[in-house]
């Protein structure tokens, strides 16, 4: 029976890096990419481009990524633009261009198909490779039990760049689990191989979150109850994770923390919603920026809209999201009649699920979701979809409280 072998195939610091091929006079530079109020580069006199320092930057934004030299001074994803300012305050600030990282981002899952097309794809900037049946990935030698599935790795990671300029790490191992935290053992520019036989020396002495699947709260639990390493947790016993963190969660835990999965790489999945949200630069109240935030809802409606349009799907659920100042989370959420992609009716829904939140605090974040998703094609004949609502007429909206502003306002 042949070795199972998964890959998972990370791209390095990927937005930052196609900054770099656009700018490659920054190379070996902290360069940070992300927040609104970034500046794009200005052309000076002599015509090359002038960057602004993170040091200038004043505002609520977060950090999109870094590139390494940004990483080691403590910069991360996730880390408001202010506080990494402090850390780096060299370092150079860019805005996001998520149009050219989807550009590069088709350009290296091609680039990856044409050795191994059997491909999962997890996000813009990585995915998982089925290679198990790849054409000499079960050869070895002599010297080297992994030559096959090194060399077919190696060959991926070759045309990656050369399709792309830019650099990846890969993981590999028997199971998606173990090969997505290998994929971060050796960056940038790695290849990690690893067998259930590699486990203590590898990844049991790894931090007990590097398990794809522990996240900040289970990790907090984890460290009170005294487990701060994988190892730690897979010498723990499965009865008493199952009496901590409930049945399925517990069990789950004990297997990861074995490296255990069995989960297949699934080549094609619809995707169950689709959303948009924007965090604000400073705190909105519902009443008194009613006009900011009218405009912002509105012209979140009509993206979520365009996104189910060019995707091709319709819509069963809309819903929205809050986060107040205090940074707790509120959802709501209403079904509609019929699917629908309208932009129109997504807006007066949404409008209708903010009535059912309470608008009294400030407000950090607001986003619209979109789902119970469906192709029209798939819609049985006694459930047509919502009507294509062409215009906009002078439908009065329920929006945030104490407005009365309409789709014709804005």
């Amino acid at each position: 029976m042949p070795c199972r072998w998964i890959a998972h195939l990370d791209m390095d610091a990927f937005y930052a890096s196609v900054e770099l091929l656009r700018y490659p006079v920054l190379r070996g530079r902290g360069v940070v990419v992300g927040g609104r109020r970034a500046q794009q580069p200005v052309l000076q006199a002599d015509g090359s481009p002038g960057f602004s320092e993170l040091r200038s930057y004043a505002g609520r934004g977060v950090v999109t990524t870094a590139t390494y030299e940004a990483r080691s001074l403590g910069v991360h994803s996730g880390m408001g633009l202010m506080k990494a300012a402090a850390l780096a305050p060299d370092a150079v600030l860019l805005p996001a261009d998520f149009d050219e990282y989807r550009k590069y981002s088709r350009l290296f899952k091609a680039a990856v198909a044409e050795v191994a097309p059997l491909i999962e794809d997890r996000g813009i900037d990585e995915i998982y490779i089925d290679l198990t049946e790849a054409p000499g990935a079960q050869d070895v030698t002599d010297d080297d039990p992994y030559a096959g599935i090194r060399a077919i790795a190696e060959r991926i990671k070759a045309r990656v760049y050369l399709a792309t300029g830019l650099g990846c790490s890969m993981g590999i191992s028997p199971n998606k689990l173990l090969s997505k935290i290998s994929s971060e053992l050796d960056k940038p520019n790695g290849l990690t191989i690893l067998t259930h036989a590699d486990i203590p020396s590898l990844i049991w002495p790894l931090p007990a979150k590097r398990v794809n699947g522990i996240g900040p709260k289970a990790s907090v639990k984890l460290e009170v109850l005294g487990i701060r390493t994988i190892g730690e947790l897979a010498a723990a016993d499965a009865q008493w994770l199952v009496e901590q963190f409930g049945s399925n969660y517990g069990a789950w835990l004990h297997q990861a923390a074995h490296g255990r999965d069995e989960r297949p790489v699934v080549t094609f999945s619809e995707p169950k919603s689709i959303s948009r949200e924007t965090t604000f630069e400073r705190d909105l109240h519902a009443r008194e920026d009613r006009a900011v935030l009218g405009a912002i809802f509105t012209l979140l409606c009509e993206q979520l809209a365009a996104d189910l349009q060019r995707k091709g799907y319709l819509a069963k659920t809309i819903g929205v999201k809050l986060r107040y100042d205090d940074f707790r989370i509120v959802t709501r959420e209403l079904t509609l009649e019929s699917h629908t992609s309208d932009a129109h009716t997504i807006r007066r829904t949404a409008g209708r699920c903010l009535k059912k939140a309470m608008l009294e605090q400030r407000l950090r974040l607001l986003g619209v979701r979109a789902g119970s998703l469906c192709k029209p094609d798939a819609l049985p004949a006694s459930a047509p979809a919502g009507a294509n609502v062409t215009g906009r007429d002078q439908l009065q909206l329920p929006m945030f409280e104490g407005s009365t502003r309409t789709t014709s306002d804005v």
